[in-house]
């Protein structure tokens, strides 16, 4: 008996007795719950959920909290994401409205690879719901034209095109610590060949995307309603990139911002992890991914 309970210690010191799948932190990293995020989303007018795009974690949660907000707004909340680009909106909205089958959205919008499993359930809602669902990301190839020719470029595109994006002329601010980050690392990492106005022109085309979808975002959202938009994490961490333009268009907005880290261990979060979101989700490094 006395060695079982000597050997039961010893195993306590390499295993916990339970395992969660996440830890969920306010801002200032202290414990948090679930049930207080979803208060605080159901308060605000625009929920930022910054994901990884490959964790099931992200995916599930995300799942939960959209089939909530539909409980708790009772018919005042919208959804939107950055895995679906504006020149598509007419395919999703049909599919959502139910005049198209899931087979006519695949052909007919550019659908995400991890679609079917982990961005389909949530636009079913959207379905089953009656639910608007905004897409709310530039086309990828003006992004790629950014990318590879500066802001300008955008310039020279029909009125049409135009309509798919932020208005023009677009301001974006280098020394913003994301945009920032990217320059250094591009600057540094010979890998990638660039430096110097490509790397800016990169920054730049991420911005557009941070714009164009804070625009969409604004667009769609009627007094009154909750936003729910799905976007990787760097798109809204540090309460920059699309909060930064949300906060310039329109200064008042309520916005809720939760950012996801993969971390060792999710009750030990790292200091350089405060202060990156309304709520940080902690999830264990080996996490299975979804891709």
């Amino acid at each position: 008996m006395r060695f079982s309970l000597f050997l039961l210690c010893l195993l306590g010191v390499a295993f916990r007795p339970d395992k969660p799948a996440y830890q969920l932190y306010d801002a200032r990293l202290k414990s948090t719950t679930y049930a207080k995020l979803l208060r605080q989303a159901a308060d605000a007018d625009v929920v930022l959920f910054g994901e990884l795009h490959n964790n099931p974690i992200c995916h599930w949660l995300e799942l939960q909290l959209a089939k909530d907000l539909v409980a708790q707004k009772k018919g005042a909340l919208v959804l939107g994401a950055e895995m679906f680009e504006a020149d598509n909106q007419t395919a999703l909205s049909d599919y959502v409205q139910g005049k198209t089958t899931a087979k006519e959205l695949a052909g007919q919008a550019r659908l995400w690879p991890n679609f079917d499993t982990d961005y389909k359930p949530i636009v079913d809602i959207a379905r089953e719901q009656k639910i608007p669902f905004v897409a709310t990301n530039v086309p990828r190839r003006y992004a790629s034209l950014v990318s590879r020719q500066g802001l300008a470029a955008l310039d020279t595109l029909p009125a049409d095109a135009k309509r798919q994006m932020a208005p023009l002329p677009l301001t974006v601010d280098l020394t913003l610590p994301g945009y920032r980050a990217m320059l250094d690392m591009m600057g540094t990492n010979a890998a990638h060949g660039t430096t110097g106005d490509r790397a800016a022109n990169f920054a730049r085309a991420q911005a557009i995307k941070d714009a164009t979808m804070a625009h969409f975002i604004r667009q769609n959202r009627q007094p009154g309603q909750t936003l729910l938009h799905l976007n990787g994490d760097y798109h809204s961490k540090n309460f920059e990139g699309i909060v930064w333009y949300l906060r310039q268009q329109q200064p008042s907005l309520r916005i809720l911002t939760i950012s996801s880290v993969e971390m060792p261990d999710p009750d030990k979060p790292a200091s350089d992890n405060r202060n990156l979101a309304d709520f940080v989700i902690a999830i264990p490094a080996d996490m299975t991914k979804t891709y």
